[in-house]
């Protein structure tokens, strides 16, 4: 499983797989962190795009919270895309505390349950961690 790290939080998203390095999960499973330019996706394309682009290479997305409003709102692409076999939206729920060490190993072990049991979450629209 892939995670696409949104271009909006490339800094929380470099302290967070650290974070995951030092607790040992990345030695055990093969968890790639892909960046917008790693995929080759504009920074500024839509939540709709990014959504699309996510499912259709089967990423999982980590987001703080992108917008809500219009037709082309995470929430909306969401709530008319959304299927029963959709990857969900992994949300981080406060991104001000990724700063703090003891959140960060929070939302990382939040982040491999879930993709360790990523079938649980298959269609649900969005998670919020940790």
């Amino acid at each position: 499983m892939k995670v696409l790290l949104d271009h909006h939080l490339k800094k929380q998203g470099i302290l967070l797989w650290a974070t995951m390095g030092s607790e040992g999960w990345l030695k055990l499973l093969d968890i790639p962190m892909l960046t917008f330019s790693d995929v080759g996706l504009p920074i500024n394309s839509n939540d709709r795009s990014v959504w699309m682009f996510a499912q259709e290479k089967q990423l999982i997305l980590l987001t703080g919270n992108r917008n809500s409003e219009g037709e082309d709102s995470l929430e909306q692409t969401i709530r008319n895309e959304n299927t029963p076999s959709s990857l969900p939206v992994v949300t981080i729920s406060m991104v001000s505390r990724m700063e703090e060490r003891a959140f960060r190993e929070q939302c990382a072990e939040r982040l491999v349950e879930i993709i360790l049991n990523i079938e649980n979450y298959l269609g649900i629209g969005r998670v919020y961690i940790p």
